[in-house]
């Protein structure tokens, strides 16, 4: 779905905002540097190295992510001359060519190969769509986020719990405040395991759980004293988030996922394009709320984040991570709005993480080591399984945001966690 949304947002560009830039020259410094290369960062080669043993016999994957049948180094040049290739056939035949010109049935012809269910019918089905978000009145302004299938709801419900539990002065590095957030997030989870699917086949209305006095249900059912039980996580992603903020006030928050560390690791021979894996979502039983069957859309965790605040204030936010991505939003969200931190300090401070995720094979509550030893004791006091994570934990996922004032005055920040950046030009 990525290229069509590509597509669709270009037109929505053109057609509202006045958008002259053509596909060509936005794909321009992509296909410059798949052609040229990058260095390949820690991450990638330490995430290479974790995955080699399953992922060496996926067809492409080798060719496309080792040197010389080997682990490329952090430093060593990365290049993808094949997407390279295909990128600058998106440029000059159209984005529609990934679903219905030659590209697709180049694309179609590899899947079938790989032994992949998808045809070039499905491609040719295929289309974007315009949603409506899901809104959240909170008591600071209204938070925007994405509708099922993902699970943009669970980061909305967090927030509107935190927002009934959580005062200005409660310390935002200490027990109390994580511990608020971590059950929240038990909350929420409950919610997206037994509710949120493809939207055709939804039960209830996303909407309704976000009204007041559906909020407050949940928001008294948390303790401040106890933990309540847990059940398990959900598992890791390959995900991307960008946000971006001109100086007309125009915000975007974009997410891109293949999933998985490197999706399915199929990468498509005449293309070179590493497919995704979202399918794993899916349930073979039949009778599961997410169950296999035509036509029907997964449950995904993408979420990005936007909010409206009352004093002018508009703001992007997300990240990455799978479980954590909501746990990441409700720290990085409350630190700015609730606490007033400017967002480098509210990505940069430590996160905890319930659940697995990265190949984690535990649903402790993971704490960086940085958090303070009275706060850890203090969280296995109220009755959490805590385990102590590195200091700085590519786990905890990769967040980012940026604040735009209402005089134009702007602030981002990136996680060190990751190899992302904040720039303004």
């Amino acid at each position: 779905g990525t290229v069509s949304g590509w597509q669709r947002a270009h037109r929505w560009s053109a057609e509202t905002l006045g958008g002259r830039l053509p596909v060509e020259r936005l794909l321009e410094d992509a296909i410059h540097y798949a052609k040229h290369g990058v260095p390949v960062t820690r991450s990638q080669s330490q995430c290479v190295e974790s995955r080699l043993a399953e992922l060496r016999p996926i067809a492409g994957f080798a060719e496309s992510f080792l040197h010389d049948g080997r682990v490329p180094a952090t430093g060593e040049r990365f290049v993808a001359p094949r997407l390279a290739a295909t990128l600058e056939r998106l440029a000059h035949a159209g984005l529609d060519d990934f679903y219905r010109g030659d590209l697709a049935r180049s694309i179609a012809s590899d899947l079938q190969s790989a032994g992949s269910l998808l045809t070039l019918a499905d491609l040719q089905r295929h289309e974007a769509r315009l949603r409506t978000p899901l809104a959240l009145e909170h008591s600071l302004g209204t938070i925007y986020n994405m509708p099922p299938p993902t699970q943009g709801l669970v980061s909305l419900l967090i927030l509107g719990i935190l927002d009934r539990v959580v005062t200005k002065e409660i310390d935002p590095l200490g027990p109390e405040f994580v511990h608020a957030c971590v059950e929240a997030t038990k909350l929420a989870f409950a919610v997206r395991d037994a509710e949120i699917t493809d939207p055709d086949h939804m039960r209830v209305d996303p909407r309704e759980l976000l009204k007041p006095a559906a909020l407050d249900a949940m928001a008294a059912q948390v303790s401040p004293t106890k933990a309540a039980p847990w059940g398990a996580g959900r598992g890791p992603g390959d995900t991307v988030w960008l946000g971006v903020t001109d100086s007309n006030g125009v915000a975007v928050s974009f997410i891109q996922s293949i999933y998985h560390e490197f999706g399915s690791g199929v990468v498509l021979a005449g293309t070179g394009i590493n497919w995704q894996n979202r399918g794993c979502s899916f349930s073979l039983d039949e009778r599961a709320r997410n169950p296999l069957m035509p036509l029907r859309r997964p449950f995904h965790t993408l979420n990005p984040a936007l909010a409206r605040f009352a004093d002018g204030r508009t703001m992007v936010y997300g990240n990455m991570g799978g479980d954590g991505q909501p746990q990441s939003q409700s720290a990085v969200f409350s630190r700015i709005a609730t606490f007033g931190w400017n967002p480098q300090a509210a990505i940069d401070a430590p996160r905890w993480l319930l659940g697995r995720t990265w190949g984690q094979s535990t649903d402790t509550l993971k704490l960086e080591a940085r958090f303070a030893p009275d706060t850890v004791a203090r969280l296995a006091a109220l009755g959490h399984e805590v385990e102590t994570m590195q200091a700085y934990d590519e786990a905890m996922g990769h967040a980012g945001a940026i604040v735009r004032y209402p005089d134009g005055l702007i602030e981002a920040g990136y996680d060190p966690r990751s190899d992302g950046a904040a720039a303004g030009w």
